[in-house]
Order: structure tokens, then C-alpha cells, then sequence
């Protein structure tokens, strides 16, 4: 894989509506439009608990198929990356939504799980690709000292979705007494997950892009398949803290099984699990864009930054788990159940937004969100200070996506063998304040300054480079 600047495309000249088109700000949010489409949609369904379902095993099922494949489509999704370019991976990744939100809309009227699950595999795939495409470009467009601001604006455009979504869907079931999504519903979904995957299309090519700062993004010439591997394998031969990250990577998804069915989907009605997963959602708008301006402060030094969000994420892990931890203790799955089924023992009354007490439940829900956000802007911000260029940050998100993923789909299959509420709590609770401890030796040694570049493969010399982010990038006349 050559990163010679020698090899990159000309930079075509552009004036007028195609300057501002290719501007990294708009194509951030042109790729933050592609996820409030897709992802955002699949997040307005997932949020409701058991995706909108008043059983969530057949959603537990559908996300175990889903994130199996997506894990190990995403350990190597930054090579495919690398070898069809970031555009194609976005686009191809972009094409599962529909198809997925379209299995609960099946399931809805014939009962079949084994679609939803198919689905979820295949969305896995396509997930894969556009998170790794997605996250490189994003990364790859800031400039050091944006790193924070673009992945929030990025984060904010894609949570928007699922605020549009869940106000949907709020809209439509408020009346109902219902406690599983309507077909229209899911049918509206559908057809925007259909319109996002067409955005890619719309995207200013890469290897033609220059960072605000005059320093151009720089992509691999035609890599071969082997290079990419070879690649990948690099980066963690010569990278030795990259694994540290990983129990980070596995705790950013585990949360939400508990989040979304144990407490969301166990405890409310729909049409209030709808006005919840909406302000969860709208509040990592504010909580993403707050963290993000903060970690980009250049008053700090970016060491001083590293070691002040980990701090702060911890504090936020510990209140948010901690006040989890009150409200579990007064349900568990024997009362979740219907009156008059077999097992079920003082059945717990729904909660709905005209509750009485609704309000401490409400807020809690809504400090999850924003910890979500805190805890992914951190974990991108990390992988943003350890490389500049887009081939290795897509190495790197392949690998977060995965080890994500990975955890996804293990949370999924406890909740799916009814793995007491309290339990599934505790993990969750434990594996974030563990995963920070991993962090800390590499955010002493391996964040500096300046970005490095890591591991790069000549395909035609057959050699490795390693070089700082500086010396990597040469200011271009745009």
C-alpha cells in the first residue's frame, strides 16, 4: 500500500458551489446524513426495546446474527476499505438498513423470526462497512485540532435520525394501546433508510480532499488484497498499545442491551418508550457537541485533554451506573410479565409519561444517552490522535467495530437466556470502569502532541514506514 504523496491524485481546482461542496465540514455532513438515515433509523427501532416488540427475543436473535457477522466483517472492513475506497464501502455498506427494518415489518404481520434474523446477518456485513467508512473519512477530513468538533457534528447529524425516527413513531402510537410498533411505522422507516442509501453517490472523491488547514488526505494507490492484510497486520505488530483499546471497543455496545430492553423496553409503554428513546437520543446532540468542543480546547495541551476526558468519563460512568443500579433493584424479570402467565409474579404496571414518578425515570434515561455520546466521541477521539491518515484510522475503526460488535452480540445472547436484569447491570457497569484502567498506560506513552503515523506498507518496496503526522503531510494550494 503506497502513501507516497507523489502517487495521490491532482487536486482539481474548484470555485463557487463545488469549493464549498468539497469543503470537509460539508462532507461531514453529507456522511453524518448517510447515518441519520440508516443507522439512525435502526437506532429509532432498537431504542424502543426489543425493536419495538412487545417480545424481545426475536429482536435478541435478530441483533445476535447481526453483530456476529458484523464483528467479523469489521476486523477486516478496513482493508476492504483501503482496497474499494471509501465512497463504494459507504455506499455498499448503506444498503442493509431497509432490508433490515423491513424484517420487523414482515414479523409484524406473519410472525416469522427467521427473516429477522437472515436480516441481521446481512446488515452485519453491510454495518461493517459503512461504520469503518464512515469513521475514516469523518477522522481523516479533521485537522488535529478538530478532531473532537467533527465527530460531533458527525454524531449530532446521525442522532438526529433517531430523534426524527422515535417522534415518528411517538406520533403515530400515541393514541394506541398497543405495546408493539404499528406496520406504518416501520413502513416510514423503511422508505428513509432507502433514500440514505443513495448519499454516498453524492460524495467529493477522497483522494481529492484538502483539510482546512491546507494538508491534503491521503489514500492508498490501487492496494492489492494482500498489501491490505499484510497492512492490517502491521498495525498491530508495530502498534503495541492499539490492543489496550480493546476492552473500550467491547464496552461500547454492551450498555445498550441493558439500556434499551432491561430498562426502556421492560419498564414503559410504547408510546412513552418512543418519547424516551427520542429525548436519549436528542441528548447526545448536546452531550457529543459539549464533549467535543472541550477535547478540541487548545488553551490545554492534547495530553492534558486525554487525561481530563478520561476523568470525566469515568465520573460520568460511575453517577450514571450508580443511579442505574437504584431503580434495578425494585423489578426484576420474574415481575416484567403478563398477569395470568405462567411464572409471572406480581406483575409490574407499565409506566407511562402521565405517571406519577415518570420524571427521575425520564432524566436518568436521558444522562444514558449523553453518556453513550461521551463515551464514543472519547473512544474516536483516541483513535483521531493516533494517526491522521485515513488507511489507518479505517484499520483502526475496523477494529473498534468489531470488538464492538463482538460484545453486541454477546450481551444479546445473556438477555436472550434471561440472564437476571441486576447481572446484566453489574457487567455492564464493570467492564466500563475496567476498560478505562487499560486505557491509562496507553494514553501516558503512546498520545502525543502530534499524530504519528503507524505501520505503513509499501506494496512496491515491500518495506515500513512509520513517520509523524507532520512529516506525512504537505500543504496543498486548494
Amino acid at each position: 500500500m503506497s502513501l507516497a504523496l507523489a502517487d495521490q491524485k491532482p487536486i482539481p481546482v474548484r470555485r463557487g458551489l463545488r469549493a464549498i461542496w468539497a469543503k470537509p465540514t460539508t462532507q461531514v455532513v453529507m456522511i453524518g446524513f448517510c447515518c441519520f438515515a440508516c443507522p439512525g433509523m435502526f437506532n429509532a427501532v432498537n431504542g424502543l426495546g426489543g425493536g419495538g416488540q412487545v417480545d424481545a427475543g426475536a429482536n435478541n436473535k435478530g441483533n445476535i446474527a447481526l453483530n456476529s457477522t458484523f464483528a467479523v466483517t469489521s476486523f477486516f472492513s478496513g482493508t476492504i476499505n483501503n482496497r474499494l475506497g471509501s465512497r463504494l464501502t459507504l455506499s455498499l455498506g448503506s444498503m442493509g438498513y431497509a432490508l433490515y427494518i423491513g424484517a420487523y415489518l414482515s414479523y409484524n404481520i406473519n410472525q416469522s423470526g427467521s427473516f429477522i434474523i437472515a436480516a441481521g446477518a446481512i446488515l452485519g456485513i453491510c454495518a461493517g462497512m459503512l461504520w469503518t467508512a464512515s469513521g475514516a473519512m469523518v477522522l481523516a477530513y479533521s485537522t488535529e485540532q478538530t478532531k473532537g468538533k467533527m465527530f460531533a457534528l458527525f454524531w449530532a447529524i446521525f442522532n438526529l435520525g433517531a430523534v426524527l425516527g422515535n417522534a415518528i413513531d411517538f406520533g403515530l402510537v400515541y393514541n394506541s394501546k398497543a405495546n408493539t410498533v404499528s406496520n406504518s411505522t416501520y413502513a416510514a422507516f423503511v422508505a428513509i433508510s432507502g433514500l440514505g442509501a443513495f448519499i454516498p453517490f453524492l460524495l467529493t472523491d477522497p483522494g481529492t480532499m484538502v483539510r482546512d488547514d491546507g494538508t491534503r488526505v491521503v489514500i492508498p494507490i490501487h492496494p492489492s488484497w494482500y498489501s491490505e492484510l499484510k497492512g492490517m497486520w502491521m498495525i498491530l505488530r508495530l502498534d503495541l498499545y492499539i490492543p489496550l483499546l480493546f476492552p473500550m471497543f467491547l464496552a461500547s455496545n454492551w450498555f445498550y442491551t441493558w439500556q434499551f430492553n432491561d430498562f426502556n423496553g421492560a419498564l414503559f409503554t410504547l408510546r412513552t418508550r418512543a418519547l424516551n428513546a427520542m429525548l436519549y437520543y436528542l441528548f447526545q446532540v448536546f452531550g457529543a457537541g459539549a464533549f467535543g468542543y472541550l477535547m478540541d480546547l487548545k488553551m490545554f495541551r492534547r495530553r492534558s485533554r486525554a487525561w481530563g476526558g478520561l476523568a470525566f468519563v469515568a465520573v460520568l460512568v460511575m453517577a450514571v451506573w450508580g443511579g442505574s443500579y437504584s431503580f434495578q433493584k425494585g423489578y426484576t424479570r420474574a415481575n416484567i410479565c403478563t398477569a395470568g402467565t405462567a411464572g409471572c409474579v406480581d406483575p409490574h404496571t407499565r409506566i407511562d409519561f402521565k405517571t406519577s414518578g415518570y420524571a427521575k425515570y425520564v432524566v436518568l434515561y436521558i444522562w444514558m444517552g449523553i453518556m453513550d455520546s461521551i463515551w464514543q466521541n472519547y473512544a474516536y477521539w483516541i483513535m483521531g490522535a493516533m494517526s491522521n491518515e485515513e488507511p489507518h484510522l479505517a484499520y483502526l475503526i475496523g477494529f473498534y467495530k468489531a470488538i464492538q460488535s463482538a460484545g453486541g452480540a454477546g450481551v444479546s445472547a445473556m438477555d436472550n437466556n434471561l440472564v437476571p436484569y441486576m447481572t446484566m447491570l453489574g457487567v455492564a457497569w464493570g467492564l466500563c470502569m475496567a476498560s478505562l484502567i487499560f486505557v491509562l498506560p496507553l494514553l501516558h506513552f503512546r498520545i502525543q502532541e502530534h499524530s504519528e503515523t503507524i505501520g505503513v506498507v509499501d506494496q512496491r518496496q515491500g518495506s515500513v514506514e512509520t513517520s509523524s503526522g507532520e512529516d506525512m503531510e504537505k500543504k496543498v494550494d486548494a
